[in-house]
């Protein structure tokens, strides 16, 4: 015991982002987890946690904030139209909170499957990436189907005339928007999470702040988009 807390001890005094022999001899000798190792070194007691998250997060935050922004610029383009159609306002903070919530549920599982050695380079053949899938894209378009209809009846209190037509173009828009949208984020978050593992960068610091950034663009854009399509 004590030779693997002084083991240990020599981990945590390992440069950041730097691999070192010593946590191959541990993992050899010991029988311990190169993930366990990899914490140990980059989030030890004796580290600063909250300045080594926000320095690895500070730049791709800041990239997601610019991203964001730009969303609101393919909105503009077609402000006149879309502020004329009540469940649309309606839904619009709601699909974007949950493409954003989302794809922080998907970046979040996919890390923890990569540490716990669940994913490989046919990471497309796993169980649990089919699972994961699966079970978010049909929560999604539960969600989906389930805000259009409250949109549509709150569109009602306020004298917006709904007829069927304008109703089954808004339950589409929001379901096409929303299963593009998780699809794509479920990729990005994939390959992009694989990279970073691969460069020996923690995933969690980065994959949330990409795919919300992301959710909220790609909501706003492809609304726009669609909003010229059905209307």
């Amino acid at each position: 015991m004590k030779n693997i807390k002084k083991y240990l001890e020599k981990v945590r005094a390992i440069r950041k982002k730097k691999y070192h022999p010593l946590i191959h001899k541990i993992h050899k000798k010991h029988m311990l987890s190169k993930k366990t190792l990899f914490y140990i070194k980059e989030y030890g007691p004796h580290t600063n946690v909250s300045k080594t998250i926000i320095k690895e997060s500070i730049k791709i935050l800041l990239i997601a904030s610019i991203i964001s922004a730009f969303g609101g610029l393919a909105l503009e383009h077609v402000k006149t139209i879309f502020v004329s159609i009540i469940p649309l306002i309606i839904l619009l903070p709601v699909l974007n909170d949950m493409i954003g919530d989302y794809g922080t549920i998907i970046s979040s599982r996919f890390s923890t499957m990569l540490y716990e050695g669940k994913v490989n380079k046919k990471w497309w053949a796993k169980e649990d990436i089919k699972v994961l899938f699966l079970q978010i894209f049909i929560i999604a378009i539960i969600t989906a189907f389930i805000s259009s209809l409250v949109a549509l009846i709150l569109s009602g209190f306020s004298n917006y005339k709904i007829n069927l037509i304008i109703a089954l173009k808004i339950l589409l828009i929001a379901l096409i928007d929303i299963i593009l949208l998780v699809s794509i984020l479920f990729l990005i978050a994939v390959t992009a999470g694989l990279y970073l593992y691969r460069k020996k960068e923690d995933p969690n610091n980065f994959l949330i702040p990409i795919t919300t950034s992301l959710a909220d663009f790609g909501n706003m854009v492809l609304l726009a988009v669609l909003v010229i399509l059905f209307f």
